[in-house]
C-alpha cells in the first residue's frame, strides 16, 4: 500500500502542480506505476473544477467559466498546454520530416502557430465552460480530466517512445490488468451518460495516435500532453451537444 500511495503522489506530482513532497527522487518502478494513478489525478482535478463551479454558482456565466479555467491552468502549470504548443510548432514547420518535427518540438521557444494554437485552445475551452455553466451541466468538468489522462495512460502504455532511450522508455512495464477494469468502468460511466461521451474520444485519440505513429513513429511528452488537451474539449464539447435541443 505504501509503494501505491507513494506511485500516486508521484502521478499527482508530474501531472499537477499541487504541492507533494516526496522521499527522494521516485524510483524507474514508482514512476512506472505511476502511470496506473493518471486517471485518479484527473478525477481529484475534476472535482476541484466541478466543485469551483458549485460555490460560484450566481455569478456571471462568462466570469464563471473563467474562474474555472484559471484553476485549471493554475493546478496543471500549463503543463499540457506547453505540450500542445509545441506540437502544433513541430507539425507545422516540420515540413512531414521526423527528425525536424523532432527538433523544432524540443525548442522552448514558442512559434506563432503554437501560440495561435494556444490561444484558440483556452478561447475555445472556455467558451465550453460557459454554455456547459449556464446549463449547469458539471458532468463534462469532472469527466474531461479523466478522460484526457485516461488517454494519455494509454498513448504511453501501447505506443513506443519516439525519442530512444527517452525516459518513458520504461513505462510499458506496469501490469495492464489494473488499466483495463479502469478503462472498462470509465466506459461503463460515459456508456450511461451517452454513447456519444465515448465515442467522441476514441474517435480522436485513434486519429491523433495514428498521426503521431506517421510522423514520428511514436509519442513524446509534448504530443502526449496535446492529447490531453484535446481530449479534454472532445469531451467538453460532447456534453455540450448533449445539452443542445434536437
Amino acid at each position: 500500500m505504501r509503494a501505491h500511495w507513494r506511485s500516486f503522489l508521484c502521478a499527482l506530482q508530474f501531472l499537477t502542480l499541487v504541492p507533494v513532497r516526496l522521499p527522494g527522487v521516485p524510483d524507474a518502478a514508482t514512476q512506472a506505476r505511476a502511470v496506473l494513478y493518471y486517471p485518479l489525478v484527473g478525477l481529484v482535478l475534476g472535482a476541484s473544477f466541478a466543485g469551483l463551479a458549485t460555490l460560484s454558482q450566481g455569478l456571471p456565466d462568462g466570469v464563471q467559466a473563467a474562474l474555472v479555467l484559471l484553476l485549471w491552468c493554475a493546478l496543471t502549470g500549463g503543463l499540457h498546454l506547453d505540450g500542445l504548443a509545441d506540437s502544433a510548432d513541430g507539425w507545422m514547420g516540420g515540413l512531414g520530416e521526423r527528425e525536424r518535427t523532432l527538433r523544432i518540438m524540443k525548442d522552448p521557444h514558442i512559434g506563432a502557430t503554437g501560440a495561435l494554437a494556444l490561444m484558440l485552445q483556452l478561447l475555445l475551452k472556455w467558451s465550453l465552460l460557459q454554455a456547459l455553466l449556464a446549463g449547469n451541466s458539471l458532468w463534462p468538468l469532472l469527466l474531461a480530466p479523466v478522460v484526457g489522462r485516461s488517454a494519455a495512460q494509454w498513448l504511453l502504455l501501447t505506443t513506443d517512445y519516439a525519442r530512444p532511450g527517452g525516459i518513458a522508455s520504461g513505462l510499458r512495464q506496469i501490469p495492464h490488468q489494473p488499466v483495463w477494469l479502469t478503462a472498462a468502468v470509465l466506459a461503463w460511466v460515459l456508456l450511461g451518460l451517452h454513447p456519444l461521451m465515448l465515442l467522441l474520444p476514441l474517435l480522436l485519440f485513434w486519429w491523433l495516435r495514428r498521426l503521431m505513429l506517421a510522423r514520428l513513429q511514436g509519442y513524446t511528452g509534448d504530443t502526449a500532453g496535446a492529447l490531453i488537451e484535446l481530449t479534454e474539449v472532445a469531451l467538453l464539447a460532447a456534453g455540450l451537444a448533449l445539452m443542445s435541443p434536437a
